[in-house]
């Protein structure tokens, strides 16, 4: 039962309609992306505020030593975490040199929709900046049935009144700083940053990561590429180094749709699978990859919907 007045009881749809930062854990949990291989906790865009950020991928861990007082026959010496990949779904707004965080300024509206049948979360929020300038703000965000180590985001920005420098900053991190879940500082110590950096690369609009976690040796891959829409001239610009990656586009916009920005996200875990050219940035340029609507196919064409069971008597 859901007892919070953010959400609202409609069919086929997770329904917030305002932000309760109280709620920040649960519901990045209730909104959470995932398709059996990629999954996406419900950060927001920007990253901040957050409860626990979280990117996954199905079979990547980690192993950390497991010390006793006293050796016994037994007794495992290892044990395995999960841990997080690359996060590709961070992406920055600054309107004016202002960045877009919902703490800050006044937040006017902000809602995120989950529909069922699409598998496809939306977001949307109207924000004043500190220095007064109005923005509406809409995400939609996906991870493909289709494509299972695929996963895209639809941002879009939009001046309100006036004309404003809006940048946009897409980025990819790895070895996010995370809330320690373990009170016993030798399993935070073995778990902190657990991907090294083997490979980084950033052309165009598009960015590469190439990570081995240090202890199980699973080489992890993370890449993004961009498509720009917008009336106004764009300036895009992309770098990366060891541990991130960062495509920022900006312009001088007046009131009116900005367009859309898509990014796909690539990830790979297989060694054999994954060298250390770019594998997960030739997969997004394959013509399978291109377009956020192809990846946005129903979730039920994908998945079996058992009819209801039928009524006893």
């Amino acid at each position: 039962m859901i007892l919070q007045d953010a959400f609202t009881v409609e069919p086929w749809n997770l329904h917030e309609t305002h932000l309760d930062l109280d709620l920040l854990a649960q519901t990045e949990s209730v909104f959470a992306l995932a398709n059996g291989h990629v999954g996406w906790r419900a950060n927001l865009d920007e990253g901040e505020p957050h409860a626990l950020p979280g990117s996954y991928l199905n079979g990547v861990y980690e192993t950390r030593p497991l010390p006793y007082a006293e050796s016994a026959y037994g007794l495992p010496e290892t044990g395995q975490e999960i841990i997080n990949i690359t996060n590709g779904k961070l992406i920055r707004l600054f309107v004016d040199d202002e960045p877009f965080d919902v703490r800050s300024g006044e937040l006017r509206s902000h809602e995120r929709l989950l529909d069922f049948r699409s598998g496809v979360l939306t977001r949307r929020a109207e924000w004043v900046s500190p220095a007064g300038r109005p923005v509406r703000v809409s995400s939609v965000r996906l991870v493909s049935f289709t494509q299972r180590a695929v996963a895209a985001i639809c941002y879009e920005v939009e001046p309100v009144d006036s004309q404003a420098r809006i940048a946009v900053q897409s980025e990819l991190l790895t070895n996010e700083q995370l809330p320690s879940a373990d009170a016993d500082p030798r399993v935070a110590a073995a778990l902190e940053d657990p991907l090294s950096g083997e490979y980084y690369d950033a052309t165009g609009t598009a960015a590469v990561l190439v990570h081995r976690t240090k202890r199980s040796g699973l080489r992890v891959g993370a890449a993004m590429e961009h498509l720009i829409d917008c009336p106004a001239p764009v300036r895009a610009e992309s770098r990366s180094f060891g541990d991130g990656g960062l495509v920022t586009a900006a312009a001088v916009l007046a009131p009116g749709p900005l367009g859309t920005g898509i990014r796909g996200l690539r990830t790979g875990d297989q060694p054999q699978q994954l060298t250390r050219h770019g594998s997960p940035a030739a997969a997004l340029r394959h013509p399978d990859h291109a377009g956020h609507e192809r990846h946005a196919s129903p979730a039920h064409h994908h998945l079996r919907v058992r009819p209801p069971y039928p009524r006893a008597g």
